[in-house]
């Protein structure tokens, strides 16, 4: 019987040859001293970098395997020296190190909002470098920034996005089934540290693994050398599919990270980002761009909300939410009837209905083991309601005492409606790795900046606009962690109870890191290196959204609108039509991830998907043995 994919990897034994199985320890040894003063040092090293690459290039990649990865070597580096110097050290297992790398993503998570660029925004700067003869910009709308309310608004909003999805992280790792694919490589590098190698096929994955990682190291330091300014040249902006689908991001970036990512995301996942590339860079935005100067004025940059930028995020937005919202529902659904009927089967859950980790009837002892440790240790709903909504009651208090055009119903609005977006976008990670809470906290900016207007508008929406990045980002953070510590087999207990602590570690941390390049450099000047390109952008959207949404372009109301229903209507056909015909229909989630950020990356991962299925159909052992390892490898040494 043909071998689970990476099965080794992803449930190592401590020994062979028919001997017991590793003893898993209980979810309070798993949380330890030494874990917590390593998770610290790496929270802070990684805010630093964080507020670096976000005040320069305005991107940041994922940075989970890195934490993985690092927490292993201190660690380690810690137990090697104590048994030299005859001190007693207890033994490091991979759920301690998950433990580690959880606390650590928990924490340099919340530096995009201890920091972020809605908080620049916010700053005499940014009103200065705007101009004050740009219309909207009224020297009322602006808030120092300030050390002291800066922390106090972050621990407030910070903890809301671990209790809102809590519930459903059953729904989305063993129901679903979603890949999360950095949660799932870092828990293959984790677990490749800790197998032992007698293992005959676990020895060749990690072998396997090892050497992907420095392939994908090395080829990515390559590249370094030869980027040019901006997209001027380099592998990165290389135009090998001819200049003209280049203009138009249609380009493979030699991206190892992206390349990994489709060989973990099923083909149907890939396929369909692929489809979402040419339907809006193939043939919606040229098709608008032929209108400049009708539907929207033809001299405005490329980031504009004004112009056709506006039309790509409302419109990603749209078929985002109508694919989440729909799936939200069908949640909500089942899981009342099982609140009623606690016999009735739920595996007519998953959309993504082939199984992302080989689960199946070929491992059942092994699936039943994971799950039993898995759901053990659950938080119970109640437990997460009640959290939620003192939470909720807390800064609907405080929050207006911040921000007082952000009144106290406006609050409790974004409270009412973030974790049905909060599982959106933790969705849309789980299928693509991708987390888009900058695009919904657009949609908090927007909202609330129409509805108070220009009276206080603008700071009301950079305000709303953290409160809703906060809450989905942080959930979005939430289930790749719990992915990770399902392959692992580490407690979810564990697991939320480090997300608890990276995160109020991350409330002051984040701040203060972020303070000294504030006080140590000219932060938002154009002439200088931290240039926090994303800061104006985020004043300018919330100028245009306190005008009302009649500022809208043209048509671009009802193409979201269209693109709304069209998400809808293809998750009912996905329901309806049996599996043979549904496993080809396209996911409208994926589909909208290249609508805002470009082709580029559905090319490297169809290129991943395309080597994937001729692997198979070389030899579908190997690949089943062998393509996550090789996937892990280019993710890890991509992101190191």
């Amino acid at each position: 019987m043909e071998t689970e994919i990476s099965e080794q990897l992803l449930h190592p034994r401590k020994s062979v040859g028919g001997e017991s199985e590793e003893s898993i320890p209980q979810w309070r040894d798993q949380i330890t001293a030494r874990a917590l003063a390593v998770s610290a040092m790496l929270g802070t090293l990684f805010c630093i970098l964080f507020h670096k690459l976000n005040l320069t290039v305005g991107v940041v990649p994922s940075l989970n395997i890195a934490a993985g990865l690092l927490g292993f070597f201190f660690i380690k580096s810690w137990t090697e020296f104590a048994s030299r110097m005859g001190l007693s050290a207890a033994p490091f297992t991979r759920q301690e190190n998950t433990v580690i790398q959880t606390r650590v993503v928990a924490c340099f998570g919340l530096a995009g909002n201890g920091g972020g660029s809605y908080l620049i925004a916010m700053d005499e700067k940014i009103y200065q470098l705007i101009g004050a003869d740009y219309p909207g910009n009224r020297a009322a709308d602006v808030k120092n920034l300030g050390l002291g309310w800066m922390i106090v608004f972050l621990i407030i909003i910070s903890f809301l996005g671990l209790f809102s999805l809590v519930p459903l992280q059953k729904v989305m790792i063993l129901d679903y089934k979603l890949a999360y694919p950095s949660g799932t490589a870092t828990a293959m590098l984790i677990n490749s540290f800790h197998t032992n190698s007698r293992a005959e096929l676990a020895g060749k994955q990690v072998s396997c693994l090892g050497k992907c990682l420095s392939i994908s190291l090395s080829w990515s330091c390559f590249k370094w050398f030869f980027n040019g300014i901006g997209d001027s040249c380099g592998f990165d902006h290389f135009p090998g599919l001819g200049l003209t689908l280049f203009k138009n991001t249609f380009y493979f970036d030699f991206s190892p990270t992206y390349v990994g990512c489709g060989l973990i995301c099923p083909h149907i996942v890939n396929c369909s980002v692929l489809l979402g590339a040419i339907i809006s860079w193939g043939f919606l935005w040229p098709f608008i761009s032929e209108h400049a100067g009708d539907w929207y004025p033809a001299d405005l940059g490329s980031n504009d909300f004004k112009g056709l930028y506006g039309y790509k995020v409302f419109i990603a937005i749209s078929l985002t939410f109508g694919d989440g919202l729909y799936n939200l529902i069908k949640i909500t659904r089942i899981t009342v009837k099982e609140m009623f009927d606690e016999g009735s089967n739920t595996s007519n859950l998953p959309i993504i209905t082939e199984s992302l980790d080989g689960e199946s009837s070929k491992i059942p002892m092994e699936q039943r083991k994971r799950d039993h440790i898995f759901l053990k240790d659950r938080m119970p709903f109640w437990f997460a309601a009640s959290g939620y909504v003192g939470l909720v009651a807390i800064s609907t208090v405080t929050i207006p005492m911040i921000f007082p055009p952000l009144r106290w119903y406006l609050v409790l609005c974004l409270y009412i409606i973030a974790p049905a977006l909060a599982f959106c976008n933790s969705y849309g990670t789980g299928l693509t790795d991708y987390n888009l809470s900058s695009t919904y906290g657009t949609i908090g900016l927007f909202v609330i900046a129409s509805l108070v207007g220009s009276n206080g508008g603008v700071i009301a929406g950079l305000a709303a606009c953290g409160v809703m990045t906060s809450i989905v980002s942080t959930a979005a953070d939430l289930m790749p962690d719990f992915k990770t510590g399902y392959l692992t087999s580490s407690s979810a207990k564990s697991m939320f109870a480090s997300q608890l602590v990276g995160t109020a570690m991350g409330c002051v941390i984040a701040p203060l890191t972020f303070w000294l390049f504030w006080t140590a450099f000219d932060v938002s000047s154009p002439d200088g290196p931290y240039k926090a390109p994303n800061a104006v952008i985020c004043r300018e959207m919330a100028i245009l959204a306190s005008e009302g949404f009649s500022e809208l372009r043209k048509n671009c109301l009802a193409m979201c609108l269209g693109f709304f229903v069209a998400a809808l209507v293809i998750n009912l056909l996905r329901d309806m039509t049996p599996k043979t015909v549904s496993q080809f229909i396209p996911i409208p989630i994926a589909m909208s991830i290249p609508f805002y950020i470009g082709a580029y990356f559905a090319i490297d991962m169809f290129v991943g998907t395309v080597i994937l299925f001729f692997w198979e159909r070389i030899n579908e052992k190997d690949a089943e043995d062998y393509a996550k390892a090789v996937a892990s490898g280019l993710i890890c040494g991509d992101g190191i």
